[in-house]
This record gives C-alpha cells, sequence and structure tokens, in this order.
C-alpha cells in the first residue's frame, strides 16, 4: 500500500452501500489514496445494529466500490488502534454527531489525529428520501422472524457475554432497543431481551403463578416485537407438561423468539427468590429430560435454543445435585444451562460455573445476578458465562416512580410538583419511530 499520496481514511458500519457512502468516497478521493475500514461483527453491535452480513461479506461490498486503495477491518469502535497502525493524514466522516455516542467516537478521532498533526474532515451528511428508505428497510429486515431467531446463536458467537434486560411492553421494548452509554472509551448497549414470567405477571397485576396465559404472554412478545429488533429470550416457567410444551416452542420459534428457558419444578409455580420459605418441589432428572428432549424434537429450525434452569442451589439441594443435572440436561438437547441462586454473593455460582467449565468447554451458561448484584459481567465472563440476564431491573425502576408521580398529584391537587421529574411529551413522541 506504499504511495507517495496522502491517505484518507474512514470507517463502514452498513450492510448496503448507498448514495451517502459512494458522495463520502468521492469527496475523500480529492484528498489522496482513500482506505475504507469495515467495524468488525463484535464491535457493530457495541455501536451500532447487528450486522445483517458478515464482515468478511461487507468487506468484499466495500471493495466493489472504485477507486479505493485498500479495505482493512478496524476491530474498535475507537480509532486509536487503526490511526497508530495507519498514520492517516486524513480522516473523513459525515457530520451527523448529533448523539452522544457519535460526539464521543468525534472527540476520539481528533485526539488520535492531533498526537501527530492529521486533519478531521467533516463532510455533510447525505439525507434523502432514497437513504431513509435503505435505513428503514435494513431495520424492518432486522425485526423479521426468520432473522431475529437466528441471532442469538450468532451473537453467543461473536461476544463474549450476551447483555440482557428485562423488557415487559412495547415501550419498555424500545428502551431496550435504544438505549446507549458512551464514554471516552466506551461504546456500548443491550444486546437481546429477557420477557420475564415474573414481570409480565406483574404488569398486568396478577400474581407469578403461571396465571397468565400463553395466549396472553404471545401478545406481550407480539407487542415487543413490533417495535424493537433485539433477540428475545422467553421466561417459560416450567414449561409445563411436555405435550403441551411442544406446543409452546413450536409457537415461540415461529414467532421469531431466539430462545426459551425453563426450570425444573413442578406443581404450582413459586418465584425461585422465596427458596424453600415456600413448597416447591424439583422436577425428576429423567422426567425433566424428557421435556427438554420433546422440545427439542418438535422445533424445526436449528436457530431455536431451549435452556434448562436449575433450582438446585436456590431450593439447597447442593451443588452436586446442580452439577449432576447440569450435564444430564445438556445430554437430553439442552442448548444451554441457567443456573439460579438467591444468596447476596456469588460464591456458589462462580464455583458452578467453574466446575460446569472443566468438564464442558461449550455449552452456554446463563445467569441471573439479582440478588448478587456486585458482581460485574467482566467477573462472570472470567468463570465462563455467556448470557448475563437483568431479570427485572425496568419493571422495579418503574413503579416506585409512577407512584411517586400519583402521590404528588392527590398531595398537592395539581400535575406542577411532579412534572419537572417525568418526561416531557416531545420526548415520548420522539422515542417512537413512526413508518
Amino acid at each position: 500500500m506504499k504511495s507517495d499520496n496522502p491517505i484518507v481514511y474512514t470507517c463502514f458500519c452498513t450492510d448496503i452501500i448507498h448514495d451517502g457512502h459512494l458522495n463520502l468516497i468521492n469527496e475523500a478521493k480529492k484528498y489522496g489514496d482513500v482506505v475504507v475500514g469495515v467495524l468488525c461483527d463484535s464491535e457493530m453491535v457495541k455501536y451500532n445494529r447487528f450486522p445483517l452480513k458478515t464482515t468478511e461479506e461487507r468487506i468484499e461490498l466495500v471493495k466493489e466500490i472504485p477507486d479505493i486503495k485498500d479495505v482493512i477491518v478496524q476491530n474498535k469502535i475507537m480509532y486509536d488502534d487503526v490511526v497508530s497502525e495507519l498514520k492517516p493524514d486524513y480522516i473523513i466522516h459525515g457530520d451527523n454527531w448529533s448523539e452522544e455516542s457519535m460526539k464521543v467516537i468525534r472527540r476520539n478521532i481528533i485526539s488520535v489525529l492531533d498526537k501527530y498533526g492529521g486533519k478531521l474532515i467533516e463532510v455533510p451528511y447525505t439525507f434523502n428520501e432514497k437513504i431513509q428508505k435503505v435505513d428503514r428497510q435494513m431495520r424492518e429486515k432486522l425485526a423479521m422472524p426468520e432473522l431475529r431467531r437466528a441471532r442469538l446463536r450468532k451473537l453467543l458467537n461473536m461476544i463474549p457475554v450476551v447483555k440482557t434486560i428485562e423488557v415487559h411492553s412495547g415501550l419498555t421494548g424500545l428502551i431496550a432497543e435504544k438505549t446507549v452509554v458512551a464514554d471516552d472509551e466506551h461504546i456500548d448497549q443491550f444486546d437481546a431481551m429477557w420477557i420475564s414470567s415474573l414481570c409480565d405477571s406483574t404488569e398486568k397485576g396478577k400474581p407469578d403463578i403461571e396465571l397468565v396465559d400463553m395466549t396472553s404472554r404471545f401478545r406481550t412478545i407480539n407487542d415487543i416485537m413490533e417495535v424493537t429488533t433485539k433477540p428475545i429470550i422467553f421466561d417459560g416457567d416450567t414449561g409445563g407438561i411436555a405435550e403441551h410444551f411442544v406446543y409452546t416452542v413450536r409457537s415461540l420459534e415461529r414467532m421469531g423468539v431466539s430462545a426459551v428457558i425453563i426450570e425444573d419444578k413442578i406443581g404450582l409455580k413459586k418465584n425461585s427468590l422465596f427458596g424453600n420459605e415456600v413448597k416447591q418441589t424439583q422436577d425428576e432428572i429423567d422426567h425433566f429430560c424428557e421435556k427438554i428432549s420433546a422440545g427439542k424434537n418438535a422445533q424445526l429450525s436449528e436457530d431455536f435454543m431451549i435452556i434448562a434452569r436449575i433450582e438446585s442451589l436456590i431450593l439447597e439441594q447442593g451443588m452436586d445435585d446442580a452439577l449432576k443435572r447440569a450435564f444430564a440436561f445438556r445430554d437430553a438437547g439442552a442448548d444451554g444451562i441457567m443456573i439460579h441462586s438467591r444468596r447476596k454473593e456469588p460464591d456458589e455460582i462462580l464455583e458452578f460455573c467453574d466446575k460446569f467449565r472443566a468438564e464442558d468447554k461449550e455449552t452456554p451458561i446463563v445467569v441471573v445476578p439479582s440478588s448478587y448484584n456486585t458482581i460485574t459481567e467482566e467477573e462472570l465472563k472470567a468463570h465462563g458465562v455467556n448470557i448475563v440476564i437483568y431479570a427485572n431491573q425496568l419493571l422495579r425502576a418503574a413503579f416506585p416512580s409512577m407512584q411517586n408521580a400519583a402521590k404528588s398529584i392527590l398531595k398537592h391537587h395539581r400535575a406542577h410538583e411532579i412534572d419537572e421529574k417525568l418526561l416531557s411529551i416531545k420526548k415520548i413522541i420522539t422515542l417512537i419511530d413512526e413508518l
């Protein structure tokens, strides 16, 4: 790639080349030899949206653009590494810096270029009806059942930990879909959504005893799917009897859900965090294995996942029982193992993960750090955890806020005092996309 011409660098995070990208390249050619970076898959899901094409496919897409000197992979959202290696004279970028995550990237670009005198060229962002339509179609494709369903398995191969947040309505789905945080080193967002039976029941004012039927719960899924694109993990409680579970699997699979988690208990469902304070009966290993096998035999695609949730630690049956069940459920066809605990410290969860990983390096491990909530995703990853579910925080955050608003209105006989703590109507309107 040696040349006497200046190097002009830009990075693409796209599955399709449209007029905006071509305009940027045409402008870049005025300054020197153009090198285009393709952001890798694992960083794409943190920064933008899930890629419909692989990194290799996106590289080939960019190579088809005329007059590009070279195409490389950018392995980090921030530009430190690629600039250190390439030393471009210019970085060219559209002037679409309105979101905080984009402002962070802009500051990073300027900072790394300033170290040796490089320059940022900002080009007016191309915005027209054609590009708007392309962007909308890309989002709609991500929401299609056959594409969404496969995404959890793909994420497990792309990123070390799948960060999953509870949602129980279209609005909470939008929060999970659109919440992005950024600092001077990282940009991050949630990877998947968890539809909890506890939160779904509570949102409907019902007890968490499998009282809300599947027809109602499927309506919740549909409300969320209509406004989001991220993969969904469904809380299937006990799964019911095997003869009913197979129909649940088929329905979830058809809707585009990525996974169902079922727990190894029988009888009237009680929330796990009660432990032995209430009567809870753990299923026999062989019987639960039969339910897993029936579900796996019923599914029609390779994409859908059935994850077995083990209640041994919750019910104080011991580590050996938990591990025995984990390996039996895996052998029965479970695509992942969820281990649960109600202790305040993560010690027994980490012990389970270490012992399971000593014999099984591949089967995904799922954890729900609700009670042991001081542990970080990085620490869990070090013990082999693949999926972290924040199982009820959005619902728990909403209730006290709504209750405080109601109390304030009753107390003051008007809404003025609470208004400054409320989201503006304008922001609510802009949160929800129109076709």
